[in-house]
């Protein structure tokens, strides 16, 4: 009887040893790929020489600053997702999500204030929540929300806009109206081939400290490097795109919602910041700036880059593709309706 509780108690401090570990490690891997960027920022263009240019400067700088918002909260959404693939059995998914996947849509679009990230931190998140056996159509629903409806962002949306809280309303409205939407649609429409289930952890080590540990050190690295190619493709597509042209387009009603919404996906602000970059916009209208806000949080380059490499480019390609026309929409029509 001794003996076995030494061994239990010997198992428990080896378990919080893994798991104090893991989180070092995370913490200390986020922290020096914000070193690297940052001293690459500052560095890089000095050490370019013949490419020390303003184009060059100003690239390094869009580039840092993407992957500075988005490591932190990547860093967050990993060790939620280990934490769920390692500590909460399947059970406890099946009991709190109704059996009707019609229903566990929108419950599943409502627990998205839940996590306050960005959308660097729903998408492992996601993909933990279907290997724990969550449906997909629920699991997306809860991705396209999370980063868009959480308490964090509301607040930082009423503080962009002080005395508009239509705008705070809208922002909510049209943001869980396009998750729920979007996993009806997969629900209804979506086939097995399209989606590349995240694999699912076999063996001794599937569940406990050792997997919470395993599975942070492969989201991390797995969705860092995604991050980063993401963070590249809108840094390079800031510099390329003159501002002149932007400029174009804000005569028109229509034609300004879908520039906007084009923006949203090119420059990857985080969801946290992105309310304070729309409210500067002001030569835009009211709903623009919406649709702004809602399409940003769901559809850009770097999250499609990490959609991409979590649930396979065919998945990433239709499902962007469909995020962007519904986000846009159910701005339009709230837009009309609030604002």
């Amino acid at each position: 009887m001794g003996t076995g509780t030494v061994d239990n108690q010997r198992t428990a401090v080896d378990g919080l040893r893994l798991v104090v570990r893991a989180l070092v490690y995370a913490v200390l891997g986020g922290a020096a790929l914000l070193t690297i960027a940052t001293v690459a920022s500052v560095l890089g263009p000095m050490l370019a020489l013949d490419l020390y240019t303003p184009p060059v400067a100003a690239w390094w700088t869009v580039f840092t600053a993407i992957a500075v918002q988005g490591v932190p909260f990547l860093l967050l959404g990993t060790v939620v997702s280990a934490a769920i693939g390692a500590f909460v059995p399947e059970r406890v998914f099946s009991r709190l999500l109704p059996r009707n996947q019609a229903l566990a849509v929108p419950v599943a679009g409502a627990a998205g204030v839940v996590l306050p990230g960005c959308e660097c931190a729903s998408v492992p998140v996601a993909g933990s929540l279907m290997r724990r056996g969550v449906a997909p159509a629920a699991a997306l629903a809860f991705l396209l929300s999370a980063p868009a409806i959480n308490p964090v962002v509301l607040v930082a949306t009423s503080v962009a806009f002080p005395g508009q809280p239509e705008m705070v309303l809208g922002r909510l409205v049209a943001s869980l109206a396009t998750a729920v939407v979007m996993g009806w649609l997969w629900a209804r429409f979506g086939r097995a081939e399209w989606l590349r289930m995240p694999g699912r952890h076999t063996g001794p080590s599937a569940f406990g400290p050792r997997a919470f540990t395993a599975g942070l050190q492969h989201d991390f690295l797995h969705a860092g490097g995604f991050l980063v190619l993401g963070a590249a493709a809108a840094a390079t597509f800031n510099i390329a795109v003159p501002r002149s042209v932007l400029d174009l387009f804000t005569g028109s009603p229509w034609l300004s919602v879908l520039l906007l919404a084009l923006l949203a996906v090119v420059l990857c602000v985080c969801s946290e910041a992105d309310a304070f970059v729309a409210a500067s916009l002001s030569g835009f209208s009211p709903t623009a700036r919406l649709a702004f806000l809602v399409v940003g949080p769901m559809v850009d380059l770097k999250l499609i880059a990490l959609q991409a490499g979590t649930f396979g480019r065919s998945f990433a390609v239709r499902f962007s593709s469909a995020t962007w026309v519904v986000a846009v929409v159910s701005s339009v029509l709230v837009g009309w309706w609030l604002l």
